[in-house]
């Protein structure tokens, strides 16, 4: 090559690589179809600052699990005879691509200061800002189920500031004074080109803006550009059976839609897997329902990667580039017959340049995890996903059946995610909370839809049931060079079982190796079983006719080493406990009965219906725990009575006619 080659060639990449970042190309960049599967350039760095407890320093000790997660700041600074609490402050080039606050009074108003300017480039109350209509209003700007949204990007060349100058609750003690945000925003690299945000520009870009957020609603409508389709298939997979639709050629899948039907449609949603090979190399093995972010059942949204509609199709507009070859399986791995179908896929041109990644999505999941309440000491972090390779990270969805029955507090997402890039010791996303994370808040059960961000089902935020909650990453992506690790806590207000699915969609160069899971077993198991426990020594007492109860302790291997013990009752004294079932259906039910020398016979009735006639729990040395199989019985959604009428002792048995219930399991096996 000629040095005047060379010259013009550098001139020319000096060009290309001073292409400004400004609003209309973030913009733009938000609705293209195909950036997101090349990796960034300029390349930049996505970070968090947030109001998480600061007392959370060190990783593995309780205070890490610490949850005041509010009205934590920068810093404060005395503005024009006002306090000004600082909520950012960060050097550029950079810009900020997402906002998220909540709150109740929002009793301050938000400033953004840039490139050290003394008066703010925009502010507003805080609820109008974030959320509202203050700059625009929906989608970029919306309250979803109480939490507030912001997703106009904000860049600047040199600095930013944003500051918030309301009464919070670390000083007056108010809780309903409290603040919690996340800020997402972009760091580049010293010396790129970013043009900072004004509002003559932002003004200038208005028809821009209402094209976009159009766009945003209309996923469905703006696809990549199909140049040539693979004809779909539909038919009936039993158990273990695969369909399969393969490509040829360089291209990228941009449309991949499909249908299934079955007779349990949450089960079959996770026991049908969707995988894919790009190059001879699977990156794709996801539940189905998951992949497509309606969850353990058939729950409609409208996404702007992603798309479930009410007659059951679920669609994907994903880029999945290729070199040579594709294919799509789809297998069955659940115990009953599914129908399926594959709507032709859509294929699009594509250029490979040395920023090309392949598409991932994985799937990590866990049933019956054992959650321990309030307790920092007992609360872990799970793993969403991690990943060793350089790609870009580009959303999740999250399917949980919460299986808390008792009274108080059932809400199961109190958890900060924490997100490690690159081998950072602590992360540089650590959030305020998991409904936070998927753009709500206060646990709230509501249904929404949104480009970005959706909770399709939750059913399962205050009561025994499922819950799914989605987010896709726009501007928000996060690049990452040597590996990638996502952690979300796993709190609960109670002490009970949670089951918890994370699947996760990600680029990466070849080579990248990740911790998904290929497991048919697991996603066979049954979903939504559940475990309903009654811990004697806490039973609701409905009746006793004669004798006294109380709690009793020792060490007998009972439940808790307590139970309920009725003693001084006579022949025909009866007593009663209630059994709150939270869902209808089939149940296995299992009583955990004291046995010893002084204890007596019973009839056993459960709503009238005679469980036994004459149990006896006489045994003539020790202490013991008697495992009582009660059967299946269906019980209704509602309040069920237990009751112990006391008959004559075994002849052997001490005088005492003593009743011990250790516990009481019930378990769904609809």
């Amino acid at each position: 090559m000629s040095l005047i080659m060379v010259l013009v060639l550098t001139v020319l990449l000096s060009w290309a690589q001073a292409e400004p970042i400004t609003l209309e190309g973030l913009l733009e960049e938000m609705v293209d179809r195909s950036r997101i599967a090349e990796f960034p350039e300029p390349e930049f760095t996505c970070l968090q600052v947030s109001s998480y407890d600061r007392l959370s320093k060190t990783p593995g000790n309780a205070e890490w699990f610490a949850n005041d997660d509010w009205s934590h700041f920068y810093g404060v600074e005395d503005v024009d005879g006002r306090r000004e609490w600082v909520m950012m402050d960060e050097k550029g080039p950079g810009v900020v691509v997402r906002w998220w606050i909540t709150g109740f009074k929002f009793g301050g108003v938000i400033r953004v200061y840039l490139d050290g300017a003394s008066e703010p480039v925009f502010q507003g109350k805080a609820d109008e800002l974030i959320g509202g209509d203050v700059l625009l209003g929906g989608p970029l700007s919306a309250e979803r189920s109480r939490g507030r949204n912001l997703y106009l990007p904000i860049p600047y060349q040199k600095s930013i500031k944003i500051t918030y100058d309301g009464p919070h609750e670390k000083e007056t003690k108010d809780f309903s004074d409290n603040l919690y945000y996340n800020i997402n925003y972009r760091q580049y690299p010293k010396g790129t080109d970013v043009k900072t945000f004004t509002m003559a520009e932002f003004k200038a870009n208005a028809t821009k803006i209402e094209k976009v957020q159009k766009q945003l609603l209309e996923g469905n409508k703006h696809p990549l550009k199909v140049a040539r389709t693979v004809e779909g298939s539909k038919g009936v997979l039993k158990p273990g059976q695969s369909m399969s639709r393969s490509v040829t050629g360089l291209g990228a899948i941009c449309l991949l839609k499909a249908k299934i039907e079955a007779k349990n449609i949450g089960q079959a949603m996770r026991s049908t897997v969707i995988s894919a090979e790009f190059d001879g190399q699977r990156t794709v093995w996801v539940p189905i329902g998951e992949f497509f972010g309606t969850g353990l059942g058939l729950n409609a949204y409208k996404g702007w990667w992603r798309q479930v509609d009410k007659d059951g199709w679920m669609s994907c507009y994903w880029p999945m580039p290729f070199k040579k070859n594709a294919t799509v399986t789809v297998t069955n791995h659940g115990s009953d017959e599914v129908t399926v179908e594959i709507a032709d896929i859509g294929v699009s041109d594509w250029k490979w340049i040395d920023r090309t990644m392949y598409f991932h999505s994985s799937w990590r999941g866990e049933n019956e995890i054992a959650v321990f309440g309030p307790d920092q000491h007992k609360i872990e972090d799970w793993n969403y996903v991690k990943i060793n390779g350089k790609g870009v990270y580009v959303g999740d969805t999250l399917a949980v059946f919460n299986r808390a029955n008792a009274a108080g507090n059932k809400w199961w997402g109190e958890g900060d995610e924490k997100i490690f890039v690159d081998g950072e010791k602590f992360p540089s996303h650590f959030g305020t909370g998991s409904e936070d994370y998927f753009g709500y808040a206060w646990c709230w059960h509501g249904y929404f839809t949104a480009p970005f961000h959706a909770q399709p089902n939750g059913a399962g935020n205050n009561s025994v049931n499922h819950t799914t909650n989605t987010r896709v990453r726009s501007l928000d992506s996060i690049p990452f060079n040597k590996s990638f690790q996502f952690d979300m806590e796993l709190w609960h207000w109670q002490a009970t079982l949670l089951d918890y699915a994370a699947t996760t969609y990600w680029y990466t160069f070849d080579g990248a190796t990740n911790n998904g899971e290929i497991s048919p077993e697991k996603v066979a198991e049954k979903i939504g079983k559940v475990h309903l426990f009654v811990e004697g020594e806490t039973a609701q007492l409905r009746k006793v006719t004669g004798g006294f109860t109380e709690a009793q302790s020792g060490n007998w291997s009972s439940s808790g080493d307590k139970h309920l013990w009725w003693t001084r009752g006579q022949v025909g004294d009866e007593l009663a406990i209630a059994i709150q079932v939270a869902q209808t259906g089939e149940y296995e039910v299992v009583a955990q009965m004291i046995t010893a020398a002084d204890y007596g016979r019973f009839r056993i009735v459960l709503d009238g219906q005679e469980l036994s006639a004459a149990e006896d729990f006489y045994v003539p040395q020790g202490v013991h725990v008697k495992r009582l199989e009660v059967g299946r019985r269906h019980l209704e959604k509602g309040e069920h009575i237990l009751s112990f009428t006391i008959l004559e002792k075994n002849s052997s048995a001490k005088p005492g006619n003593y009743l011990g219930i250790d516990c009481l399991k019930l378990t769904n096996v609809d």
